[in-house]
């Protein structure tokens, strides 16, 4: 099979390599998928830079997204036979990763893929939607009516959660550049704050404080939450703290931190898939690219007004078979009065 190996740690340039390597077996309680579609996360870019190098031994193949067909089960893996469309978040830093033609996985940790999806749809909500439920919905517990901040609701995690959020009956005020305010707001949102224009807290207390923050961007994000907290408000982050926090501030408002580094399940992606069938969430796919440019697929999510490139919103799906939609197909917002997101493919 063919497959994007990293090589060594580093720029995405140089780091990756396109090889031949064994197609792989499925063991007992195992399916083996041909992977029609995965994606980029931010996990990935850490991974590739050396973050986790105690974790990877070189080469490997990364990556953790995957929608595709069942071809092969085998012994006991009795769920699924083969021609089924699946999708799943594989484990973390365990076995083989999803930039690959074919990948085998245990079969519990593996859904069928929602039928309203496309096989680029549901590799590019996988691992974000895995995340944004875990955070909202088990590890926040947000309840209708509360008010959540989303930080950075452009991104893939949070145009994900804006939708899942809206979908628990909150109020959703999410942080985005001016230019990404029509479309988070499209997704739900009600309303948008610019952080790069004035302080953030003062605008969202404004609106009253909030009884759940969620972090995707890191920065002073934790620090600063208790200042827009609601007392015995929640705040969840997904977002590395290599440098020490001060959070003395959230003692004042009985605040609960809880730090997120997602687990893969069926549950999950099963609570999402019923979520996309009733309408009330939808992923966002900025940009889809072949196996063969996963290197550029990183420079993408790379991508910042600091380097003079603009990421695309929410996020970069690789089309690992051409079997799937064709491109410059436009995913639509799951609210349409939103802006939606158009899929190129180089």
């Amino acid at each position: 099979m063919r497959a994007v190996e990293l090589v060594h740690f580093g720029d995405a340039d140089t780091a990756f390599t396109t090889r031949e390597l064994p197609r792989p077996t499925p063991g007992p309680g195992q399916v083996l998928v041909r992977v029609l579609a995965t994606s980029v996360n931010p996990l990935d870019l850490q991974t590739r830079r050396g973050d986790y190098r105690d974790q990877l031994a070189l080469p490997a193949v990364i990556g953790n997204d995957v929608s595709g067909v069942v071809v092969e089960t085998g012994p006991g893996a009795d769920d699924f036979r083969p021609g089924d469309e699946v999708w799943y978040l594989t484990p973390i830093f365990a076995g083989q990763g999803t930039y690959a033609e074919f990948h085998v996985v245990d079969q519990a940790l593996v859904t069928r893929k929602p039928a309203q999806l496309s096989h680029v749809e549901a590799a590019g909500l996988a691992l974000v939607g895995v995340t944004a439920w875990e955070a909202l919905v088990e590890r926040a517990a947000v309840r209708a009516g509360e008010r959540v901040l989303v930080h950075g609701g452009a991104g893939g995690v949070g145009s994900v959660a804006i939708q899942i959020a809206k979908a628990l009956g909150a109020e959703v005020v999410t942080t985005a550049r001016a230019a990404d305010h029509e479309f988070v707001t499209g997704l739900g949102a009600d309303t948008a704050i610019d952080f790069s224009a004035g302080d953030y807290v003062s605008q969202v207390r404004a609106l009253g404080k909030v009884d759940v923050v969620l972090d995707t961007v890191g920065g002073d994000t934790l620090t600063r939450s208790p200042e827009v907290l609601a007392d015995q408000g929640r705040v969840v982050s997904i977002v590395d703290t290599p440098q020490p926090q001060n959070l003395l501030a959230a003692w004042g408002v009985n605040a609960t931190y809880h730090f997120l580094f997602v687990s893969p399940g069926q549950a999950k992606l099963a609570a999402l898939g019923r979520l996309v069938d009733q309408g009330e969430l939808r992923p966002v796919i900025g940009a889809v690219l072949p196996l063969s440019d996963v290197a550029q697929a990183h420079a993408l999510l790379e991508a910042s007004a600091g380097n003079g490139r603009r990421r695309p919103r929410g996020k970069i799906a690789i089309a690992v078979h051409p079997l799937d939609e064709p491109p410059h197909q436009t995913t639509p917002s799951p609210h349409p009065a939103g802006a939606s997101a158009t899929s190129t493919q180089p």
